[in-house]
Formats: structure tokens, C-alpha cells, sequence
């Protein structure tokens, strides 16, 4: 193999087990066994890599209101599914069933997403467990 050839292989290899590194699986940062519902107002929608993200605003009972962050699939998956950066705007009220981030913080990855005129679609990540909330065939 020439020098120049080899050179660009051994790059290709480790640029591409860089990403892989860099990426997190859906079992080190949320909990299965921790199902979570949020109801809340849609502050912000990121349809971006390596996940989309949608920012909610959910009232507690008692009247506080607490942000959280919501983790779903990539774009290609998303758009996949029939998402678009339009499917979700800033004050929309939505439910999403998704399983809460291990560190304790307002984040969770999101299974499903109940959007403002009642329809239910699918928004987990592919680390999703199968079987989830919202999961096609639930």
C-alpha cells in the first residue's frame, strides 16, 4: 500500500472512531426503569445533530414552573417519522412520554410525543428501548 494511501486510511479510522467515542448510548445517560410524563409549553424546538431537542416549560401542582430539556432521535430520523423543524412551535401545549436522564437534572429522552391536536407520534432516540411508550406497535 502506498504511504499516501495508508496515511488517509489510518485517518478515516480514527476520525470516524472519534465520533463514535463522542456519541453516548441511551443506557449511560437515562433510566429505563424511570418513566417520566411531561406536560408543558414548547419554549424551543432544535431539529439538530446529534439530536433534536425541544425545550418545554411544565407547572408543577403547586404552581412552579420548571424547564426541562427533551432529548429525541437525529433529524434524518425524525424527518423519518414525519417531523419537521415546523412541527413544533414556541407556546404549543404538549405531553411527552419519554424515561428520565440518570443525573437528576430536567432532562429525559422522549418515546413519544402527544402534540396539541392529539396526535401521538413517535420521537425516541435510537437507543430507545423497545417496547416504550409510543414505540410503533404500542
Amino acid at each position: 500500500m502506498k504511504p499516501l494511501a495508508l496515511t488517509c486510511a489510518l485517518a478515516i479510522v480514527a476520525l470516524a472512531s472519534n465520533r463514535a467515542a463522542a456519541h453516548h448510548s441511551f443506557a449511560a445517560e437515562f433510566d429505563f426503569q424511570k418513566p417520566v410524563t411531561l406536560k408543558g409549553v414548547v419554549v424551543l424546538w432544535e431539529m439538530i445533530n446529534p439530536h433534536g431537542w425541544i425545550t418545554i416549560d411544565v407547572r408543577s401542582q403547586d404552581g412552579r414552573t420548571a424547564r426541562w430539556m427533551v432529548e429525541t432521535s437525529n433529524p434524518n430520523g425524525l424527518m423519518r417519522l414525519g417531523w419537521t423543524k415546523r412541527s413544533l412551535k414556541p407556546g404549543d401545549e404538549i405531553t411527552v412520554d419519554g424515561y428520565l436522564a440518570k443525573d437528576g437534572s430536567n432532562t429525559a429522552n422522549a418515546a413519544s410525543v402527544t402534540l396539541a391536536d392529539g396526535r401521538k407520534v413517535f420521537a425516541g432516540s435510537s437507543g430507545t428501548p423497545a417496547g416504550s411508550p409510543g414505540t410503533p406497535g404500542k
